[in-house]
């Protein structure tokens, strides 16, 4: 294999750019400056940009622009890629969470598993910021990383069939908030009032790739008036 960065034949009408071979936050700077920089090299012959973890597909319009050329086109970018701002320099996303049994029926498994109380695991899950290193499963999914070793958490063995919207929950070092009632067999810890997904609005999700995002604690009371959606899972 080739040394990274190295392009990837995807199709007649698509790249893929890989761009490392491990996940770290750190790369998270390359990876939004090369959105960038192909929406500006491409223009309207852009499709679609899918980053990841550690990739881009690059998806253009093949009936204006050849496969080959835009090989060149992203070779000539990679040429010339830096990384986006420091991280510190990226605002910060704030989704208040009630963190309750009621709604967040894993938490004494992570008690268990850890041997911390769930004021200790709210603590490390609130603390730490996020980011979101790709989307997927579903719409407004983010795949956020890396939750701290002490809450690292295998999936369920059975998922569960239905997840409500809003449930907040983590898997392995990854965390992230159902934007739907979905199956999902990620371990709950609480629920979020905030819209992840809104169809209606022009970003379509309220996360995106490069986000850096916290999980904010909140009552009961706080939950409800931000429209936040506190019926039991026993009762689902």
């Amino acid at each position: 294999m080739s040394a990274l960065p190295r392009l990837e034949n995807a199709g007649m009408d698509a790249w893929l750019v890989r761009l490392f071979d491990h996940i770290d936050e750190r790369n998270m700077g390359w990876i939004t400056a090369l959105v960038r920089a192909c929406e500006q090299a491409f223009g309207p012959r852009l499709i679609d940009l899918i980053p990841s973890y550690t990739t881009v597909l690059v998806q253009f319009d093949a009936l204006i622009l050849d496969h080959a050329e835009a090989r060149r086109l992203l070779a000539d970018i990679l040429a010339r890629l830096r990384p986006d701002q420091d991280e510190g320099e990226v605002p910060i996303k704030e989704l208040p969470v009630w963190y309750h049994p009621s709604v967040g029926p894993d938490m004494a498994r992570l008690e268990q598993s850890t041997g911390l109380d769930a004021t200790r695991l709210i603590a490390l899950h609130s603390e730490h910021t996020y980011r979101v290193f790709a989307l997927g499963f579903a719409p407004g999914f983010a795949f956020m990383g890396s939750v701290p070793p002490a809450l690292e958490l295998p999936r369920l063995d059975t998922p569960r069939r239905r997840v409500p919207a809003g449930s907040v929950a983590i898997a392995g070092r990854q965390t992230s908030a159902y934007p739907q009632a979905s199956p999902g067999g990620w371990n709950l810890l609480g629920r979020t009032s905030a819209r992840l997904f809104d169809p209606a609005s022009e970003a379509l999700s309220l996360l995106q790739v490069g986000d850096r995002v916290r999980f904010t604690p909140v009552g009961k009371a706080e939950f409800e008036r931000l429209g936040g959606d506190t019926t039991p899972m026993e009762e689902r």
